[in-house]
């Protein structure tokens, strides 16, 4: 790695048949997995909603944003990732948290290591990527934080 290279934090997500990558800084925390059913009459990718530091979050599945089945995770291995919202909804919905399948792992990249690669994008997916030989999708936050703005309770 050359000297002037510059390196950014990112996490891994696991989702259910593949893995997120977002920027360190878009996480707030990471939590087990707990949440409030999300009742009758809701959408397909709202699991429920997380209490979290005095905050009612909606509780979004990635997997079924992007119109494929809602998976609950099992054997205490599912996390929900609290996510800062950075679009015009930030006001009303500061935060916004995913279920995921897994724990989330850091890693550190330089824009070298990370490829574009044409892949069928869902509503949820921003762009597919390969980042050290491994498929990741960048998702759609704007499109996420839309969802988490209709699901405030």
């Amino acid at each position: 790695m050359s000297e002037n290279s510059q390196t950014l934090s990112c996490v891994i997500i696991p989702m259910n048949g593949r893995q997120l990558l977002l920027p360190n800084v878009t996480i707030a925390e990471v939590v087990d997995y707990a949440s409030n059913d999300a009742g009758a009459n809701t959408p397909e990718w709202l699991v429920g909603h997380l209490d979290w530091r005095g905050l009612a979050l909606p509780v979004i599945s990635y997997d079924a944003a992007n119109g494929a089945t809602l998976t609950i995770p099992g054997d205490n291995r599912g996390r929900i990732v609290v996510l800062n919202t950075v679009s015009d909804h930030h006001q009303r919905v500061p935060f916004m948290a995913l279920v995921t399948q897994g724990i989330p792992s850091q890693t550190r990249l330089t824009e070298e290591q990370i490829r574009r690669l044409d892949g069928e994008a869902g509503p949820a997916d921003l762009m597919q990527v390969v980042v050290e030989g491994d498929t990741a999708w960048i998702p759609n936050l704007e499109y996420l934080e839309s969802l988490a703005a209709d699901a405030v309770r």
